[in-house]
């Protein structure tokens, strides 16, 4: 059995518990994916079921939400951060400074 997490919401909401398992595959296909650059929700998304799919991960549940949750969780730790590029959402990597 796999040990639960607290998220955290970046309005301060309440956030969900998630096993950490879980948590890490998510964020760390997040991470990976946000690397190349800014992206948005949907292609987010869909880097994170390539990564799986190329990676032979077989992840229960459904991958978006579970993507989301994690995703505020990162920006909350301000990993994360939300632009508008070109009239678009899309979340990048935090800049360091």
């Amino acid at each position: 059995m796999s040990d639960k997490i607290q998220l955290l919401h970046p309005a301060g909401k309440h956030a969900v518990r998630m096993d950490k398992d879980k948590y890490d595959e998510i964020s760390n296909a997040i991470l990976f994916c946000l690397k190349k650059g800014a992206l948005t929700h949907k292609e987010m998304l869909e880097g994170i079921n390539s990564d799986f799919k190329k990676n032979k991960i077989k992840f229960e549940g459904s991958v978006e939400w579970y993507m989301e949750s994690v995703k505020l969780d990162l920006e909350a730790k301000k990993k994360v951060e939300r632009i508008k590029e070109n009239s678009k959402l899309k979340f990048r990597l935090v800049r360091n400074l």
